[in-house]
């Protein structure tokens, strides 16, 4: 917004009420806050002067902690915030930092318990699901062998005969062919 001469009276007056709230004195006026160096960019000095002794200044702290004190108010009256309204050498007052109403090392805490106890459910489930699928195939195993029926076994996707144990198995390959090439 543009600075004018009643936003200058505005200041001022701040200023006067802020000093007078200070020192706890009806004594300072508008009139005892000189602006110096205005320019464009709304950015100047001021002084503030006492008014039962016209030449002499108030001191710097005193205004420091007066200014301090009624920050808020001066930010309200101009509809601004401490990012906004800079006061050089007056440190600005910050509000406290908001605390979560739960500590920040017991939510990371219930998390990886979370986790943990996530990943022992799921090893649990999935060793009794072993267990399982292991018997019913045995059980079916011992079930075809009870009957006589051998399973065809697969291997590389090409069915291969099973071997019956108690008979052997004679392999034509090597049948009697071998003696015809050796001699002794």
């Amino acid at each position: 917004y543009a600075w004018d001469a009643n936003e200058e009276y505005l200041f001022k007056a701040m200023v006067a009420f802020t000093m007078r709230k200070y020192s706890r004195k009806n004594t300072t006026q508008i009139s005892n806050v000189l602006l110096c160096n205005v320019t464009d960019r709304v950015s100047f000095w001021f002084v503030v002067t006492d008014s039962s002794k016209n030449v002499t200044t108030v001191p710097g702290s005193e205004v420091e902690a007066a200014i301090r004190m009624n920050r808020d108010r001066i930010n309200s009256a101009f509809l601004l915030s401490d990012k906004t309204l800079q006061f050089l050498e007056i440190t600005s007052t910050l509000s406290p930092p908001v605390e979560p109403s739960t500590p920040v090392w017991l939510i990371v805490f219930g998390v990886v318990l979370c986790i943990i106890v996530a990943g022992i459910v799921f090893l649990v489930v999935a060793g009794i699901q072993q267990r399982k699928k292991k018997n019913k195939e045995s059980t079916e195993r011992e079930n075809l062998e009870e009957k006589g029926e051998v399973p065809v076994a697969v291997e590389n996707g090409i069915p291969c005969e099973a071997l019956d144990l108690k008979t052997g198995h004679i392999n034509g390959v090597f049948a009697a062919d071998d003696e015809r090439f050796t001699s002794l």
